[in-house]
C-alpha cells in the first residue's frame, strides 16, 4: 500500500474516552470534531450509542454537524448494538469481538465457531438494514490471539461479501512491527479487503507498528490526539504524522500540519494534562538545539539536525545559549538577531563569560542579552 494513501480513523471521541482523566462535554466534542475536520482526517470513530444516553445524544449531535469526515462509532458484536448505532444515521459502524483466549474465556464466553456465527450474522443484519453503510468487522486483541482462529474468523467474514474492512487490533500493546506486517500482509493477500490496524501504546511500539501495518499493505490507522486513551493510549496522531513526514513530506501534505500544536494543546486543556516535553512535534524541547556542533549546524542549514520542519507545523526552533555548552557562533547569531554588529573576538570573549557561569547556574536570555548589550556599549 503506498503511504500516500492511507486515511486516518481519529478515535479521540471513542479510544479518547477512555483516557483516565478524559470527560468531554458536548461542546467540547464538537470542538474536537471540528478542528479535526478542519486537519482533515478522513473519519472520526465515536463512542457506542450503548454507553449512555448522553452517549448517543453527542453522537447524533456530531453526525448532523456535516462534517467532510465520515463519522463511524464502535459497537460489541450484537445485534441491538447495531440496530442502535444505525438508527443514530451513522455513516460507518465498527464491529469488534476479542478473539484471544483471555477474551474468549473471561469477556464474550464464546468459542470460535460461535464467534464467527455471530460476525456473520451481524454483519448481514446490517447490511440488512443500511446497504451503504461503511462496515468493519476486527478481532479484539488480535496478537495474542492464535493465527489458526483469527484466519478462521477473517476468511469466514470475508466469505460473505458483506464488510469493507477489517481490522487487526494490538489492544494490550505486545505486538512486534514485524508481527503487524506479517499479519497485515497476509490478511491483504488472502482477503483483498481494505485493512485497519488499532495499535495501543504499552510498550512503546504504536507509531512503529501503525508504520509498519502501512508498509505491509493496511489502508487505515486509528489515532487519538496526543496518544490519549485506555492505559497507555494508542498510536498518536502528530507521533503518525512525524513518522511519516519524515520519510516524505507528500504523505502528509494532504492535511493541515500548522493545526497539530492547536490540536495537542487543546486535549492537553480539556484532560488536565500537560503536553510531554518530548511529545512529537509539539513538545516543549521538539525543536530547542543546545550543544555547540548541534547549533552552529543548525544555523547554517537546520537539516543537518532537524529531519522535520518546524515552520511545516507552526512552530519555531530555538538555539539555547546560556549554557555552559554554548558555541561562539550561536552566541554571535542571538547578537545579530539583537542588531548587534559585535567583533568576533568580543562575541568569543562573551561566549567565555557564558560558560563561566554557567557552570554555577544557567543564564536566562534575558541575561544573556543584557551581557550582549554591554559589551556592546564597550565597543560602541
Amino acid at each position: 500500500m503506498p503511504f500516500d494513501q492511507f486515511s486516518i480513523i481519529e478515535s479521540t471521541l471513542r479510544e479518547g474516552e477512555q483516557f483516565s482523566t478524559a470527560t468531554f462535554t458536548t461542546a467540547q466534542k464538537i470542538e474536537i470534531a471540528a478542528k479535526l475536520d478542519e486537519f482533515g482526517v478522513e473519519m472520526i470513530e465515536m463512542t457506542s450509542p450503548l454507553a449512555s444516553p448522553q452517549s448517543e445524544a453527542d453522537l447524533r449531535a456530531i453526525t448532523r454537524l456535516g462534517l467532510k469526515a465520515r463519522i463511524l462509532t464502535h459497537i460489541r458484536c450484537k445485534r441491538e448494538d447495531a440496530a442502535r448505532a444505525l438508527d443514530t444515521g451513522v455513516h460507518g459502524v465498527d464491529v469488534v469481538i476479542g478473539t484471544s483466549p483471555q477474551l474468549m474465556q473471561h469477556s464474550h464466553g464464546k468459542s470460535i465457531p460461535q464467534v464467527i456465527d455471530a460476525a456473520c450474522d451481524v454483519m448481514a443484519y446490517i447490511r440488512e438494514q443500511a446497504p451503504e453503510v461503511i462496515l468493519r468487522f476486527s478481532t479484539e486483541d488480535s496478537f495474542r490471539s492464535r493465527e489458526a482462529d483469527l484466519l478462521r474468523v477473517y476468511l469466514a467474514v470475508a466469505d460473505t461479501g458483506l464488510v469493507n474492512r477489517l481490522g487487526v487490533a494490538d489492544t494490550v500493546g505486545v505486538a512486534l512491527p514485524s508481527q503487524v506486517a506479517a499479519l497485515v500482509s497476509q490478511l491483504v493477500r488472502l482477503t483483498g479487503l481494505d485493512i485497519e490496524f488499532h495499535g495501543h501504546n504499552d510498550s512503546g511500539c504504536a507509531v512503529a507498528n501503525a508504520c509498519a501495518a502501512l508498509e505491509a499493505g493496511a489502508t487505515h490507522v486509528d489515532t487519538t490526539i496526543l496518544g490519549i486513551g485506555e492505559r497507555n493510549g494508542i498510536t498518536p496522531l502528530g507521533g503518525l504524522i512525524a513518522r511519516l513526514y519524515t520519510l516524505n513530506r507528500a504523505y502528509v501534505r494532504k492535511y493541515q500540519l500548522t493545526l497539530l500544536p492547536e490540536l495537542d494543546a487543546m486535549i492537553a486543556r480539556m484532560c488536565h494534562i500537560e503536553i510531554p516535553f518530548n511529545n512529537y512535534i509539539t513538545g516543549s524541547s521538539a525543536f530547542i538545539h543546545k550543544a555547540g556542533i548541534h547549533a552552529k549546524a543548525v544555523l547554517a542549514d537546520p537539516s543537518t539536525y532537524e529531519a522535520l520542519n518546524p515552520d511545516d507545523f507552526g512552530v519555531v526552533r530555538e538555539i539555547a545559549i546560556g549554557h555552559r555548552l554554548t558555541g561562539w557562533n550561536a552566541v554571535r547569531s542571538r547578537a545579530h538577531t539583537l542588531g548587534l554588529d559585535l567583533p568576533d573576538d568580543v562575541i568569543r570573549r562573551v561566549t567565555q563569560l557564558i560558560k563561566d557561569r554557567a557552570d554555577t547556574q544557567p543564564m536566562s536570555l534575558v541575561e544573556v542579552d543584557h551581557l550582549l548589550y554591554a559589551h556592546a556599549e564597550r565597543v560602541g
